[in-house]
């Protein structure tokens, strides 16, 4: 399928760019989404374009709230829209639950294998057993534990891999 082999490419270059430079780039997306809209409407007609358009609005709003509270990217909030132009509403929502499960095994990676994982589990122990005995304690945390980021593009495109896999299209 052409809008399989489309998704494909734009997420291995979306890994790419995101994992190099830890962006996602607008000449990546746009194309592809212009794409995705003329695909749907000539194979769909009205209908294609309307699902085309609904996925885009769901793929776009999953990660919106993240994105206006500065924990997400804009281009990964642009690459779920796509996803969603391309795929439609039930793929784009099935993408976004596999992508929070990747999202948070990767978080916990990077938590684990991070310096200071040791400080991290004191600092976690201490606060369970502080509130054990009814102490409010804060958790204590240095500051770039709090700040740490990685490329969520990753995530994302995990996550659309998955589904493409869930819904029987063999990828390689």
């Amino acid at each position: 399928m052409i809008v399989n082999g489309i998704l494909i490419i734009v997420l291995l270059i979306c890994i790419v760019t995101d994992l190099k430079e830890r962006k996602i780039y607008n000449k990546v997306i746009f194309p592809a989404l212009l794409l995705a809209f003329l695909y749907q409407a000539m194979t769909g007609g009205w209908n294609g374009l309307q699902s085309a358009f609904f996925g885009f609005l769901v793929g776009l709003g999953v990660l919106l709230i993240p994105y206006l509270l500065g924990g997400m990217g804009a281009g990964d909030v642009k690459l779920l829209a796509l996803i969603g132009a391309l795929k439609g509403t039930v793929f784009v929502l099935n993408t976004a639950i596999y992508m929070a499960l990747i999202g948070g095994i990767i978080a916990l990676f990077i938590l684990l294998f991070r310096k200071g994982v040791i400080e991290r589990i004191k600092g976690i122990l201490y606060f369970l057993h502080a509130r054990r005995y009814g102490l409010k304690t804060p958790i204590l945390l240095n500051k770039e534990a709090l700040t740490a980021t990685y490329p969520y593009g990753l995530a994302i495109a995990g996550g659309a891999f998955v589904s493409l896999l869930a819904k029987g299209w063999i990828i390689l």
